[in-house]
């Protein structure tokens, strides 16, 4: 019973990183275009503390743990990252 207890952790927290990553990556580049607030140098980290502080609670159920929180922090972090890195490649209109 408790493999399948990790096993569905490792599901929910891989689901949650990669899914957060890949998710607010899209969002910079399509919606955050234009906002010149993306480009300063703080703002990944600021974007992956805040959704760490944001996913906390929900770490009273019993799947989620403070790590799976810490985990989509970083996935948000790192996500930030990329879309802002993608956007400086993108032709200016």
């Amino acid at each position: 019973m408790e493999l399948i207890g990790a096993f569905l952790w490792l599901i929910v927290t891989g689901v949650a990183s990669i899914g957060g990553y890949i998710t607010i990556k899209k969002f910079v580049r399509e919606r955050l275009r234009f906002v010149d607030g993306v480009q300063k140098p703080g703002i990944p980290l600021i974007a992956g503390v805040a959704a760490t502080a944001l996913a906390i609670p929900t770490a009273v159920f019993p799947i989620i743990t403070p790590l799976t929180a810490v985990l989509f922090g970083i996935g948000i972090g790192t996500g930030v990252a990329a879309g802002r890195r993608q956007l400086k490649q993108l032709p200016s209109p």
